[in-house]
């Protein structure tokens, strides 16, 4: 499929040592249909927005950036399980797809939790991994990780999400990830107001990733929150948030 232009504001391209015919991006909040206060690119069904519009807006994700086919969509649930791309389903319960088959594309939708794409150097497989804190926390890396084989030398890109200067949290989730593992502890700094840390999803991915395998990592320089114009973000915005895509596939060589 020959893609129709597209503005190079309505895609932010993984930046990473992957092999080239690997591809993966995420979308930003430019190029669809939907109207305010989902405007316009909008790629969530369970938001309240549209669904005529949301429709259209996965229409044009596939056509005006050359997709080789339509994501399957995953209902996200802040889990740990992954499924294979051929075995998913419309609104199947999961945070993570992979596949090795060529041709065929894997997502994660996202409003300020942090997307990730694994693959290996080789380039025969690619995972997207939807990773909040409560999936970071119970250890969704580690389960994406467990897709590829034991001796893969592996490449990270972390897309954008909510930066640590925005994503204040309490003690509960500081102790969900310290109970686990005390050198989460780095990725935590306190607010000023009692009981209150800001939270550095970014810091805690790098650590899980590094804790797992040697694994070179990419990306993690992004604001949802912060970037108003650019990205969705539920903590800014509430209920009334669209949802950006990150997506990835093997493309056929």
């Amino acid at each position: 499929m020959n893609p129709v232009p597209a503005s190079a504001d309505e895609i932010v391209r993984a930046d990473w040592a992957a092999p080239a015919h690997v591809q993966a991006f995420c979308t930003t909040r430019e190029g669809g249909v939907s109207r305010p206060p989902y405007d316009t690119m909008n790629l969530g069904l369970h938001v309240g927005d549209d669904p005529t519009a949301v429709r259209e807006n996965r229409r044009r994700l596939v056509a005006r950036h050359g997709l080789p086919c339509a994501p399957e969509w995953l209902r996200q649930v802040h889990g740990v399980r992954l499924v294979r791309a051929d075995q998913a389903k419309h609104d199947i319960p999961a945070d993570g797809c992979w596949t090795d088959e060529p041709g065929r594309c894997v997502a994660v939708m996202t409003a300020d939790c942090l997307p990730v794409v694994l693959c290996n150097a080789q380039g025969d497989r690619v995972a997207v991994v939807h990773a909040g804190w409560r999936g970071l926390a119970d250890g969704v890396l580690a389960a994406a990780l467990d897709v590829f084989a034991p001796d893969d030398a592996l490449h990270a890109w972390l897309g954008p999400a909510i930066g640590p200067q925005a994503f204040e949290v309490g003690d509960e989730v500081r102790a969900a990830f310290t109970q686990r593992r005390a050198a989460y502890a780095d990725a935590f700094r306190p607010t000023g107001a009692p009981g209150k840390h800001w939270c550095d999803l970014y810091a805690l991915a790098r650590s899980e990733l590094r804790t797992e395998r040697p694994i070179t990592i990419s990306g993690g320089d992004r604001c949802t929150h912060a970037e108003r114009e650019r990205f969705h973000s539920h903590r800014r915005d509430g209920t009334a948030s669209g949802r950006l895509a990150t997506v990835a596939w093997l493309a056929v060589r």
